[in-house]
């Protein structure tokens, strides 16, 4: 009897224990914040939506025989042993995941936000392009914030294709659009495009012992190959050259790192600082900003998304809306509204670290007006590596936005009927294309 009871209470304990919790305890000085805030913030305003766009977790690259990256590495290193199909989420991607929705939970069950999904499941809504990757990281997030819940995770196309809306192609085409795209590129980021990644060329060049590889001596330096940016109807803008080469390495790099527990041996044998991760990494950002962040191609790409976007903000029954895509989503959307990131403390991708959250956060103020936040939210490269649980007193990453040509009020936050007009704009600026 009394081992059937003990089992009793078990089983009462992991039935209701994940339950979430509709009378949460307050943090220490009765804060539900986890974001650093203006004293008095939360007494003067309510969060009362939240729309975030992710960004999927660690994925497998592309490695094989005849692959870029075998080509261009030294014949002797070997690369991580990736788990599945190239290009699809890691067990530990998805186990990241889950650990961010948990920490999610913990911070919206702190502020009674997650009672109201059972009482309407239409005011919580996950969206993901259908690719595995993008897929398995709203399940896992949705999993993790709402256990036992198994909220529906919305794909609108054949599984393993791209939804337009978080496909990033160029929807519009004319003469006057690729000269103005070039030359907002040129502007930028020079004639060369690869001048200004020389000396991060040069360093993952050492990393991979080119001169030892089965490329070798054809191909000797990434700078060898100029880099030119072509733009096709339905198809996402192309960077043919170098640049191309050296981002597919950097970005396998990349993931190695956050895959492998021994940092040397992710670097194949080198003794790498932050410092360097930076600058490798930072190939794949000016890769990702040459093809995504010109002001024209922007509008262009993120278009369908950023209609979605609106449509999610306005809807006043959506109170949580996860939309899932990829690095080339976000960076655009950042783009087309004009949004300035400073930094990415603790990151060593310094734009849309993997896993990454753009999130906009509504308010309804104690004068009852509404106001709007963007933050971005990630996990540093440490707790990448070291599969961190986050909780309140290890909190992922979060830096504020700022959206360029707009003021803020004294405690940091835009009015909704300022933001909601940015991505009008964009949508409007869209259609004189």
């Amino acid at each position: 009897m009394k081992n059937r009871l003990l089992l009793l209470g078990l089983l009462a304990l992991m039935v209701f224990g994940c339950q979430p919790n509709h009378n949460p305890e307050p943090l220490p000085g009765g804060s539900t914040e986890w974001v650093s805030r203006p004293d008095g913030f939360q007494q003067n305003y309510a969060l009362d939506q939240l729309v975030i766009l992710s960004r999927h977790n660690i994925r497998s690259p592309l490695v094989s025989k005849q692959s870029v990256l075998t080509r261009l590495t030294n014949s002797e290193y070997q690369w991580f042993q990736w788990e599945g199909a190239p290009s699809t989420l890691t067990a530990k991607g998805e186990r990241l995941e889950s650990r961010m929705g948990g920490f999610f939970r913990e911070w919206l069950e702190k502020k009674d936000f997650l009672s109201r999904y059972s009482a309407d499941q239409s005011s919580f809504r996950f969206y993901a392009n259908a690719k595995q990757r993008c897929q398995l990281t709203a399940r896992t997030f949705a999993d993790a914030l709402l256990p036992g819940l198994t909220p529906r995770v919305e794909m609108n196309v054949a599984f393993d294709t791209m939804d337009p809306v978080f496909n990033p192609q160029i929807t519009k085409l004319s003469e006057g659009f690729v000269n103005q795209a070039r030359q907002e590129i040129r502007t930028r980021f020079g004639e060369d495009l690869n001048a200004g990644a020389s000396a991060s060329f040069q360093l993952l060049e050492s990393v991979i012992d080119i001169t030892h590889s089965p490329a070798y001596p054809d191909t000797s330096s990434f700078s060898q190959f100029p880099s030119s940016v072509s733009f096709k109807l339905n198809a996402e803008p192309a960077l043919s050259g170098g640049l191309k080469m050296a981002c597919s390495l950097s970005d396998a790099l990349a993931l190695q790192y956050y895959e492998e527990p021994d940092a040397k041996k992710a670097a194949f044998g080198k003794t790498l600082t932050e410092e360097d991760w930076v600058s490798i990494t930072s190939i794949t950002q000016r890769y990702e900003d040459i093809l995504f962040s010109a002001p024209s191609v922007s509008l262009n790409v993120a278009h369908p998304l950023l209609q979605t976007l609106l449509s999610e903000m306005q809807n006043e029954k959506r109170i949580f809306s996860f939309l899932c895509g990829h690095d080339s989503n976000i960076l655009s959307v950042l783009s087309a509204l004009d949004v300035q990131v400073e930094d990415l403390p603790g990151s060593i991708e310094k734009r849309t670290p993997i896993g990454c959250k753009l999130i906009f956060e509504r308010f309804t103020g104690a004068d009852g007006l509404r106001y709007a936040d963007l933050l971005l939210v990630y996990a540093s490269a440490s707790q990448l590596r070291a599969e961190t649980t986050f909780s309140y007193t290890q909190p992922p990453m979060a830096v504020k936005l700022k959206l360029k040509g707009l003021n803020a009020n004294a405690d940091g936050l835009y009015t909704l009927a300022d933001l909601q007009q940015r991505i009008s704009q964009a949508l409007v600026a869209y259609d004189q294309l």
